[in-house]
């Protein structure tokens, strides 16, 4: 039976995020690109959000670290991509990438939560092939893990929508340069 429901974009980022250099979670979006869901946003179970995003990263050969990207409602860590091995290889500067996660309402109300699987496409991750031409790699997120259900988070309030970043060293940085949240169905 049809949902009667339409795909929409429910917000889009006008500016760059802040560029992260630190070795610690942060918020990689500008202030005016973390959409606020309504309370009951999510109201039936098999509901679906994907969230984009694409930016540039640089890292360095002797110690790149990982590479994490995270969804959180408030501080709920709804989905968690896990730390993702970068390049030892070939040093990076301001290489492009490409997120994109879909996520699925597996419970509502007070205990909400969200199951979700992604991918990150870049040329920054180990494994990437020395020589030129150089394609990117496609990290199945979460990353070598199997998927499961996210953190609970209550429905029946609002929620503000944002990604995090996390890097295990300080000798790169990440920018988000796009990002965009919608609601499936």
């Amino acid at each position: 039976m049809s949902a009667q429901g339409w795909n929409e974009t429910l917000i889009t980022a006008t500016t760059d995020g802040a560029t992260l250099t630190a070795a610690a979670a942060a918020t990689a979006l500008p202030a005016q690109a973390r959409v606020t869901l309504k309370p009951n946003f999510f109201y039936y179970i098999g509901q679906q959000m994907i969230v984009k995003a694409a930016g540039r990263i640089s890292s360095v050969i002797t110690t790149p670290g990982t590479a994490r990207f995270d969804i959180r409602f408030g501080a709920s860590i709804v989905f968690d991509g896990l730390a993702v091995l970068l390049d030892t290889v070939a040093g990076h500067t301001t290489e492009h990438w490409h997120l994109e996660i879909l996520m699925t309402c597996r419970a509502i109300g007070a205990t909400a939560n969200l199951f979700g699987q992604g991918r990150w496409e870049c040329q920054d991750i180990l494994g990437t092939p020395a020589g030129t031409p150089r394609g990117g790699i496609v990290a199945m997120l979460p990353w070598n893990t199997a998927p499961a259900v996210g953190a609970n988070f209550d429905s029946t309030v609002s929620q503000q929508v944002d990604m995090f970043f996390t890097q295990t060293v300080a000798t790169g940085s990440m920018t988000v340069h796009q990002f965009s949240v919608q609601a499936m169905n």
